[in-house]
């Protein structure tokens, strides 16, 4: 930085209600600057962890709007503004953790601001029918006249941003497509030894929020169809909607622990990803566990299983196509091992986070 000494640093992040996939990179983004301070719309004291735990931490106005904690989503079309409102001119670098909006906010002219994205928001981008297709009638208009100012701040706001990471070759062609900026690809990370390896057992899982792209209806349908067992695990999982297309060889255990969680992917005989995500990092954890993946081959399955050795990747999104892909595991099944998909794991573990996100640190310091 200009005139050396020592870097003032802030992490600004969506919010921080609970432990998902963004706060588990912003917690390792914590580890790598470790006396940073923190901003995020919302906070929830409990839901900070590791090394997210004990620093300054500030909250945009979001956080005193009511029901703020629970309902936070309401209030995006706010968000942009909340961000530009901060002052955090005292700060040499800013690293934004974009699952939401963060990257709003305004540096001084001498900061350097990172963005770690996720994606770019896909509810005013590629998937807002998906979202909108959720909304009544009457509010989509609203919605979609909201989602258009929204991308043009959003574009606005990719300009303040000196270095764009993805989290995957997926979303970086989307930072390109969107904001015609490039992107260097780091993985999220997981410890890969903090995961017990199985040799599985006669269930198939699926886990994660159950989200219209995360295509858990698939999994179910198949496994229905196909009188394999299924247990479905996660935030919102066993809402109705997926409850009423279930047979009776799907379980739905809601949102397990992580110890549970853990013992869950070790004992499954395979991880059903059928949704193009972003990266998806419960897959990683599910190789960790040395359990293979049949994933859908788009977004960031893509760069996480390797055919043929820590899973299979198939083409197409409707349901007999996950019947053809679990068939076609059970007709190969004995040939994915368990070192092998450890192996796998291992290149996406948080030593090798920290020491690309570091070296990316090092170079704007």
């Amino acid at each position: 930085m200009p005139g050396g000494g020592r870097v003032k640093a802030v992490i600004v992040h969506y919010v921080f209600v609970s432990k998902r996939g963004g706060e588990i990179v912003a917690e390792a983004i914590g580890e790598a600057l470790p006396d940073a301070d923190l901003i995020s719309h919302v906070v929830k004291q409990d839901a900070l962890f590791g090394s997210l735990r004990g620093r300054n931490v500030a909250t945009t106005f979001i956080s005193k709007l009511p029901f703020a904690e629970r309902r936070h989503q309401v209030y995006m079309p706010l968000m942009p503004l909340a961000l530009e409102s901060l002052n955090v001119n005292s700060y040499d670098l800013i690293v934004s953790s974009e699952a939401g909006p963060t990257k709003w906010v305004i540096p001084n002219p001498n900061a350097r601001h990172i963005c770690y994205c996720h994606s770019p928001l896909r509810y005013i981008w590629d998937q807002r029918d998906i979202y909108f297709g959720q909304l009544p009638r009457l509010l989509r208009p609203l919605a979609h006249a909201t989602a258009s100012s929204l991308r043009r701040s959003d574009a606005l706001s990719a300009n303040r941003v000196d270095e764009f990471i993805a989290n995957s070759n997926f979303v970086r062609n989307r930072i390109w497509k969107y904001y015609r900026r490039e992107a260097q690809v780091i993985h999220p990370p997981i410890s890969v030894e903090e995961y017990d390896v199985g040799d599985g057992g006669d269930y198939y899982l699926i886990a994660g929020e159950n989200r219209r792209y995360k295509r858990m209806d698939l999994a179910i349908k198949a496994c229905t169809a196909l009188g394999r067992r299924l247990i479905v695990a996660g935030g919102g999982s066993d809402s109705k909607d997926l409850r009423a297309i279930a047979g009776p060889t799907v379980e739905f255990v809601g949102r397990p622990d992580d110890a549970a969680f853990r013992k869950l992917l070790s004992g499954c005989r395979a991880f059903l990803f059928p949704g193009a995500e972003d990266f998806g990092i419960v897959a990683v954890e599910a190789m960790a566990s040395g359990r293979p993946v049949i994933a859908l081959a788009e977004g960031g399955a893509l760069d996480s299983v390797a055919h043929g050795v820590s899973g299979m990747l198939y083409r197409g999104t409707e349901v007999e196509d996950v019947k053809a892909a679990i068939v076609a595991f059970e007709g190969s099944e004995g040939a994915f091992q368990p070192a092998q998909c450890v192996a796998q794991a291992m290149r996406f573990d948080r030593k090798v986070f920290l020491r690309k996100f570091r070296s990316v640190i090092d170079a704007v310091s």
